[in-house]
């Protein structure tokens, strides 16, 4: 992603310019990344990435310049791109200091899963009252890929694939302001998220739970789809605890489970 990103960056600053002749896929991938989506997105989606793969430390400061050298890119995308990061819980702006990577401690935490609790119970019944045998066999098969997924051990694409079937979920209750809400807490939440799946047998116990949502849903209980999503909310936080001292925030590089943080600085 990073190559690409640079390559993208400087084709947006050429124009469209030409393929390089020797790696001509390289510079038409680049070309349609510039045309999908902006240089600050793109910035903000490495940058989003290395946070939640814990490349970047919690709570450590990340230097404009340094991370604009880092991508490959221009200090406006960086700029830009951490006024979105900020938007979406990830980072914190502080006047005359800098940028900083947040930090969530355990107590935080447990707020932010108690509000999504009362959303996500309420999630389950909207999308159960409007289930269509289209959404149901959606839902389904976002479960099986998550099964496979734990049957594998595959953490990486157990956590894509549950944050695509919570996030879709929310899409299907049909309330933008409820999605834009839940998802910048779903950020918040994600800083711990990995420690807590890499816990001996949680895929295979969190992907039951998702099974039986999605059984509730598919079946039209409404009262029942709420209370699989907020008991597997509760749950969650649960397994968070067991993986955190209390007090702790979020992985800076100190435990076993994380990855090795890089310091942009």
């Amino acid at each position: 992603m990073r190559n690409m990103l640079k390559t993208a960056a400087k084709t947006a600053s050429a124009g469209t310019g030409t393929p390089s002749p020797a790696r001509p896929g390289r510079g038409a991938a680049a070309i349609a990344l510039v045309q999908s989506a902006s240089l600050p997105a793109l910035v903000q989606e490495e940058l989003e990435r290395m946070i939640l793969a814990g490349e970047l430390a919690a709570g450590s400061k990340l230097n404009e310049a340094a991370v604009a050298e880092l991508l490959g890119v221009s200090r406006g995308p960086v700029r830009e791109a951490f006024r979105a990061l900020e938007e979406s819980g990830l980072v914190r702006l502080e006047k005359n200091r800098g940028v900083y990577v947040r930090e969530v401690s355990v107590a935080e935490a447990d707020e932010i899963y108690e509000l999504r609790a009362v959303l996500d119970e309420h999630v389950g019944r909207r999308v159960a009252q409007a289930v269509t045998p289209e959404i149901a066999r959606e839902l389904k098969s976002r479960v099986e890929r998550m099964e496979k997924a734990a049957a594998k051990g595959d953490i990486d694409a157990y956590y894509q694939a549950n944050l695509g079937f919570h996030d879709r979920l929310v899409e299907l209750a049909g309330n933008h302001k409820l999605l834009a809400t839940y998802r910048r807490l779903v950020n918040e939440l994600n800083l711990f998220r990995r420690m807590t799946l890499a816990q001996v047998g949680t895929l295979q116990v969190s992907a039951r739970e998702h099974r039986q949502i999605v059984e509730c849903i598919a079946a039209g209980q409404a009262a029942a789809a709420g209370r699989a999503l907020q008991e597997h909310v509760l749950a969650s936080r649960e397994r968070m605890h067991r993986t955190r001292p209390s007090g702790a925030t979020t992985p800076g590089g100190e435990s076993k489970a994380a990855p090795s943080p890089r310091k942009v600085r």
